[in-house]
């Protein structure tokens, strides 16, 4: 046993033993003129990053939440004394488990990373004993200041999300997995390396300062490895109608035969539609065309301030209800099925209930995928909505009448630091490596800008005020009632969703008037909607019953392996009427106009 331990801890010196002293300090001055020229980018920059959002802004923001948090526990001494003695008995057992596990003996972990952190995989984070003591020593401090936020007494909701985000912000950059002392990977790859690596990163930390806009973006996939219309985006098709705000796609058939009933895809508009349409095997629009299916899809136009003006009903007009006509003046039927997918799915919801309104019945059913209508338990994204961030949000937007797409990219990405930021901090700056390529990220950074009016209506009057949740929303004159929705809905929610929540999409389900069919499908925002049925990965869970609380019906619900596009295409067969001979975009109604993808996609913030 003693020779094992011998060998064991030779190995571990050997891992971590400088290679070539002259390299490293030759690497060491290579450094120094490349953080020179970080430096320089730096500072050209940040004469622009001021105002709302800003790093000055945001920093006020976290201290004045934080704050609030600290104010409450002033008035519970005794009780914030308590939990910092807990805290303390669990630095004394760490630092007593930590020198046992010096001396070679086999002890348990006080704290374990939670499953599926990634941060802490590395074999050294648990086998060795310097990095295994910084790694739980972290742990335990963020979750006991995680607690004392959940604890803290007085606060109101609104707050507390607000103290829990910019925590959590805090949290994840001080990880020990992203400093180079107490990271094994990075270490090991330094001293291998004799510094090459923290050069090259710096050096890709330069080039990301000076090829940035105003707001600082971190590379995240290989950009050069992925372009729409050759390996994206490329379900063949032709753009049959377009005006100033969308361009509609009709895909060619690659059946004998397809159904009666068309179907039109309403995509989100913070993004762009082709989330649907990644490389060949993941893409939901050509797995939905190889089963039978008629399909258009809406690509919205990427604004600019010529859009400044244009209004929540201007996209339900001019965007959706001229898409459903479009559709049917294409194919000559007189109903059409829908889809809408996050808020091009509370576009569909809240013009159905205007169509309910009006006696227009041209959609026969819809799904929604990730849709909330009510807004009251909405997501993580709750935390910026008060009326001063909103009046601040008016003020940015009215200097170029947009959101720049990349603000509102940094939004999400600030939802998961620890997935989304850090570890591309430390692949690209500390390793030094390049990312690898990744469709999923390509199409997250090809953002698109917000038209002012459109995004402050909709923040404030479905986020902050949940309008159409109550029925005190009023489009093109007309109050909005769900409950007047009778159609069949399919109603899809992803388990977990943090932009969505399960909670708060179950929640909305229940305010249509006919029947809905409610899927909860395995992982997030995106990855429990964009899974292949070839790709074997994840589950969905279905429930006949219909239960009036969300925790109820996942009790009663049956998991079903794999993805859940075989069984909405059940779903949707049986409401799609009968077959008929496959129609060729090109031999339509409508004149063709360009070829899919068409051009407002390729449109660049």
């Amino acid at each position: 046993m003693s020779d094992q331990k011998s060998d064991k801890a030779q190995s571990s010196e050997r891992t971590y033993r400088i290679q070539d002293p002259e390299q490293l300090t030759s690497n060491l001055l290579k450094l120094f003129q490349e953080g020179g020229r970080a430096l320089t980018n730096y500072l050209e920059k940040s004469g622009e990053q001021s105002g709302p959002f800003s790093a000055k802004s945001e920093a006020s923001q976290a201290t004045k939440a934080l704050g609030n948090v600290v104010r409450s526990w002033v008035s519970e001494p005794t009780k914030f004394a308590e939990s910092q003695s807990d805290l303390l008995r669990d630095y004394v057992e760490l630092w007593g488990r930590s020198v046992q596990k010096v001396l070679g003996n086999d002890v348990e972990p006080v704290a374990a990373p939670a499953p599926g952190d990634n941060r802490f995989k590395d074999s050294e984070w648990s086998e060795n004993a310097f990095f295994d003591f910084w790694k739980q020593a972290y742990l335990l401090t963020s979750r006991w200041a995680e607690d004392v936020v959940e604890e803290t007494p007085g606060l109101d909701e609104h707050t507390k999300k607000q103290a829990e985000f910019y925590l959590q912000q805090i949290a994840s950059a001080l990880s020990p997995s992203n400093f180079i002392l107490t990271n094994p990977e990075i270490m090991r790859e330094t001293l291998a390396s004799n510094g090459e690596n923290l050069v090259r990163g710096m050096a890709h930390l330069a080039d990301d300062l000076q090829n940035t806009g105003e707001l600082f973006k971190i590379a995240q996939t290989d950009v050069d490895a992925f372009e729409v219309g050759k390996n994206l985006a490329v379900t063949p098709g032709k753009i049959v109608f377009q005006n100033d705000l969308i361009q509609l796609i009709q895909y060619e058939p690659s059946t004998p035969t397809v159904y009666t009933m068309p179907l039109l895809m309403i995509p989100p508009w913070i993004n762009k539609f082709y989330i649907l349409d990644l490389v060949p095997e993941k893409s939901f629009i050509a797995w939905a065309v190889s089963q039978g299916f008629t399909v258009f899809t809406i690509s919205w136009v990427n604004p600019d301030e010529t859009f400044a003006d244009k209004s929540f009903e201007d996209y339900m007009t001019e965007g959706l209800l001229e898409a459903v006509g479009a559709v049917i003046n294409t194919t000559g039927q007189k109903q059409i099925n829908a889809l809408g997918y996050c808020v091009g799915g509370t576009l569909l919801s809240a013009t159905l209930a205007y169509m309910a309104a009006t006696n227009d019945n041209r959609i026969k059913s819809a799904t929604f995928l990730t849709t909330q209508t009510d807004f009251k338990s909405a997501g993580d994204l709750l935390v910026f909505i008060d009326d001063s961030q909103l009046n601040a949000l008016e003020e940015m937007m009215a200097e170029h009448g947009f959101l720049d797409g990349s603000r509102m990219a940094a939004v999400f990405n600030a939802l998961r630091p620890k997935d989304l930021i850090w570890p591309y901090i430390v692949n690209n700056y500390l390793l030094g490596k390049k990312p690898v390529p990744f469709d999923l990220l390509y199409w997250n950074q090809d953002s698109t800008r917000l038209p002012a009016a459109n995004h402050l209506f909709y923040l404030r009057e479905f986020y902050q005020k949940n309008n159409l949740a109550t029925g005190n929303m009023k489009l093109c004159g007309q109050t909005l009632d769900l409950s007047k929705v009778k159609m069949p809905i399919y109603e899809l929610a992803t388990k977990d969703d943090h932009i969505a929540p399960a909670q708060s999409v179950f929640t909305g389900a229940a305010l249509f008037g006919g029947p809905v069919k409610f899927v909860l499908s395995g992982s997030g925002h995106i990855a429990g909607v964009v899974n292949p049925p070839q790709k074997k990965k994840y589950q969905y869970w279905t429930s006949r019953k219909h239960e009036e609380a969300f925790d109820d019906w996942l009790e009663s619900a049956t998991m079903h392996e794999g993805s859940w596009w075989p069984d909405w295409a059940t779903w949707l067969e049986k409401r799609s009427g009968e077959q008929t001979e496959p129609r060729d975009p090109s031999k339509g109604k409508s004149k063709p106009i360009e070829d899919a993808p068409g051009s407002y996609v390729l449109q660049r913030s």
